[in-house]
């Protein structure tokens, strides 16, 4: 069996995947572009890891971050809804 024929036999394989790749790529860029997090964003957009890197953004790295931000105080989340 040759290569192409391999390939042509499981290429279902490479569509299930794809969309798998898609689905966590779809969300973790989303959830990077609402962070406003522009390094991740970029980071994820080129590199492609079968939704490796994604799913560990999603469910480490933006969460670590998203703890450690300050909170806001009452007073700053006023100023913010006057700016709006």
């Amino acid at each position: 069996m040759d290569l192409n024929e391999w390939f042509s036999n499981n290429a279902w394989w490479f569509v299930i995947l794809a969309i798998w790749s898609i689905i966590w790529k779809g969300f973790a860029l989303w959830k990077a572009a609402h962070k406003e997090d522009k390094p991740w964003f970029i980071a994820l957009l080129i590199l492609n890891t079968a939704g490796l890197l994604e799913i560990f953004y999603l469910f480490v790295f933006s969460r670590r971050m998203y703890k450690t931000l300050p909170e806001k105080t009452e007073k700053e989340e006023k100023t913010d809804k006057k700016e709006k």
